[in-house]
């Protein structure tokens, strides 16, 4: 009688002798194969920062204002790039209000950059737009709210997500007029951006046919208004400081420094709403807005950042969604072909808004409704009904094609 031993030991060799063949050749075929390339999409975030004295506890501006809108869209862009190869990282530099925006930027492109969010002053955003140009670096603007910088200072390079002061005045002016409030005080304050603001809202009267009856000027005398002293004086201030108006609608305030406007609402001499930088506020985003799938926005970031999302926090997020639209769009990461994509019609970013938005082509500002609302809620959107353009009715908001002075280079 033979044994079965040996015939299973040999057939057991064999099996094993192919099964490595097979691991081996599949290793062999894993390894020819070349693995997908990844593209790395660096952005940078350059912001002038320095804390904020406020007239309310409420309104002192978060350390990560705007970093935290940029990082919630780096996750979203992200969560697109695992399926077009792509990855995108934030890094994240900051100067003081006043300092020399030169470095800190050369120091972001040094690291790879091509692509920088600049949260700075006008005249910070203007030392840098020239040496990005000429590397060919794109800047995003979602701090400077002048007109200046989309006008006669407008550059080729330069995409800007924040709102100008004449779009924000031209939304309020519209609901006013809506309203049939065409009566107007216009309190302002003696810094600079309270004078921009301010010519803002004189240019929106004369547009949309408000009547600017008085206008008063609210001199800073540096009191320490945090005190219960300084706070106390400015608030008895108001009511002797709007005694003598003439009879209006409503009291505009342009208080950007803060030192008055948030006193103004129920302390005037005579009872009136208040709208501007105060009362009514007009801005690109409001941290109670659910319209348009805006609630997801709301509760995602809010969970992630453990806040409200503010509206730099909206326009740092639009900022860096463009960005991914338009890589994931050309399949790349060359800056020229990026640029040329979002100032063409094919470019649009969805930001809860209820339409996509655009830029326009002759200055680079975003289209976009702009959010009227108080302390609490959303009141209205503006364009207002009945205003109509023959290109799009957000283009009633701000400088049009016809007036601008903006000439890209």
């Amino acid at each position: 009688m033979t044994s079965a031993v040996p015939s299973t030991l040999a057939a057991f060799l064999c099996f094993f002798s192919l099964t490595v063949n097979a691991s081996d050749a599949i290793g062999q075929e894993a390894a020819a194969k070349p693995e997908k390339k990844i593209t790395e999409i660096k952005i940078g975030y350059l912001r002038a920062y320095a804390p904020q004295l406020t007239l309310s506890m409420l309104d002192l501006p978060p350390r990560d204002e705007g970093v935290a809108g940029a990082d919630v869209a780096i996750g979203d862009n992200n969560t697109t790039g695992k399926f077009t190869n792509q990855k995108f990282s934030l890094d994240v530099t900051e100067i003081k209000p006043g300092g020399d925006a030169i470095q800190a930027f050369e120091q972001l492109i040094a690291k790879g950059d091509r692509y920088v969010i600049a949260d700075l002053s006008a005249k910070q955003l203007l030392s840098i737009a020239d040496i990005a140009r000429d590397k060919g670096v794109l800047i995003f603007n979602v701090g400077a709210t002048d007109d200046s910088l989309r006008e006669e200072d407008c550059r080729i390079n330069v995409f800007h997500i924040a709102p100008t002061r004449s779009m924000l005045a031209d939304a309020l002016a519209q609901y006013l007029m809506v309203k049939k409030w065409p009566n107007w005080v216009l309190l302002y304050g003696s810094h600079e951006q309270d004078h921009l603001y301010a010519d803002a809202l004189r240019r929106a009267a004369t547009r949309f046919g408000g009547q600017i009856v008085a206008e008063k000027e609210f001199k800073d005398t540096g009191t320490a208004r945090r005190t219960d002293t300084g706070a106390t004086q400015i608030q008895q201030q108001i009511s002797v400081f709007t005694q003598d108006l003439p009879e209006h609608d409503v009291v505009l305030v342009a208080d950007e420094s803060e030192v008055f406007g948030t006193y103004v609402p129920y302390r005037t001499w005579t009872p009136r709403l208040v709208a501007g930088t105060a009362g009514l506020v007009a801005s690109s985003w409001h941290p109670a807005s659910e319209q348009w799938g805006g609630i997801q926005m709301q509760s995602r970031f809010l969970k992630t950042t453990g806040r409200r999302m503010l509206s730099r926090d909206m326009s740092a997020w639009t900022a860096v969604r463009a960005v991914g639209e338009a890589t994931t769009r050309t399949k790349g990461d060359d800056a020229k072909k990026i640029s040329d994509y979002i100032r063409s019609n094919d470019f649009s970013v969805a930001a809860f808004k209820g339409q996509k938005l655009t830029f326009r082509k002759w200055n680079h500002q975003l289209r976009q409704p702009i959010l009227l609302g108080d302390t609490k809620s959303v009141v209205s959107t503006s364009p207002q009904e009945g205003y109509l353009h023959q290109v799009s009715e957000l283009d009633t908001l701000g400088v049009d094609q016809p007036e601008t002075k903006c000439v890209l280079k």
